[in-house]
């Protein structure tokens, strides 16, 4: 067992010879393609995700001071996936919930390799596995950083069904709460969902640093009477303000992101959605600076 605040990560490598390896993989790539990743972080099967979010920040916080900031912001259901990309090189900073590793690809060989997968893969129905958790990345920030935006953004993975699209949801949700506060110390994210059979009523989901995982229904249109507020609070619902009912799942809470994925599914589905097909996301940003890509949503995406 650990005391509260140790942590189980062990670091291969120093932060130091991180960032020096980093610099030379960016500096010069040619002397470093087709070499197998370099683990610079390792965690025990026993580190739960808050250990490998500050682990992870203690290389990339000196990764990020020695080549700059990334052209990529991003992660995996698994861990962080961050790119430092231009027509020559890509840099990728990854990790999983055993290690962090640093290498150097080919950038058009690596991205029609993932394209593939997001082409190719998927369940081909709501009884067989989901893969949302073997996508290379779920979600992608790009804000006009060092380097170059890649010419093609891969298509978005759509849900097969309910269950898919709840372990989709939360599968990313938990890789924000892991994610962002380190590579965007500071900002929000969120997106919103809209159905085809009632455009007009926003359901929100969003991250805020230091707070968690929030979601809220514009439920403007109903009689707040006691049966409303039953209703509501049955779902899951936790508060009503000024027309909208909202909930917030702490981040240090290892289920949050599962519940906050329940919570937004369920009342998709008393609002009459029959399936994924009918939903849609938009206004996805990241304190409302860059574009940012969500292809393991399990939705359509504007």
């Amino acid at each position: 067992m650990t005391s509260p605040g140790e942590s189980h990560a062990v670091a291969v490598t120093t932060p130091v010879d991180a960032a020096e390896l980093a610099e030379r993989l960016h500096g010069a790539p040619r002397e470093h393609l087709g070499r197998p990743p370099v683990v610079i972080v390792a965690y025990p099967p026993e580190a739960t995700r808050l250990e490998r979010r500050e682990a992870f920040r203690a290389v990339y916080g000196p990764i990020v001071a020695r080549i700059g900031e990334p052209t990529l912001y991003g992660g995996s259901a698994w861990g962080p996936n961050v790119r430092w990309r231009d027509g020559a090189r890509l840099v990728l900073l990854s990790g999983d919930r055993f290690q962090v590793t640093l290498s150097v690809h080919r950038p058009e060989e690596l991205e029609r390799d993932e394209h593939r997968c997001f082409t190719w893969g998927g369940a081909w129905s709501v009884d067989e596995p989901h893969d949302f958790d073997l996508l290379p990345y779920s979600w992608q920030l790009y804000r006009s950083g060092p380097g170059e935006q890649p010419g093609d953004i891969p298509g978005r993975r759509l849900a097969g069904g309910w269950e898919h699209l709840e372990s989709a949801l939360g599968l990313m949700l938990a890789a924000w709460t892991e994610q962002l506060p380190v590579q965007v110390p500071g900002d929000w994210a969120g997106f919103t969902i809209v159905a085809d059979r009632d455009p007009g009523r926003d359901l929100v989901v969003s991250y805020s640093p230091g707070e968690g995982l929030g979601v809220a229904i514009d439920d403007r249109d109903a009689e707040q009477g006691p049966e409303r507020v039953r209703q509501m609070r049955e779902r899951g619902w936790q508060g009503h303000d000024r027309g909208w009912w909202q909930s917030v799942f702490p981040e240090a809470y290892e289920n949050s992101a599962a519940a906050s994925a329940r919570l937004a599914v369920t009342e998709l589905r008393c609002r009459g959605a029959t399936g994924p097909q009918e939903l849609a996301s938009r206004d996805a940003g990241v304190n409302d600076r860059g574009e940012l890509w969500l292809p393991g949503l399990g939705i359509r995406t504007h």
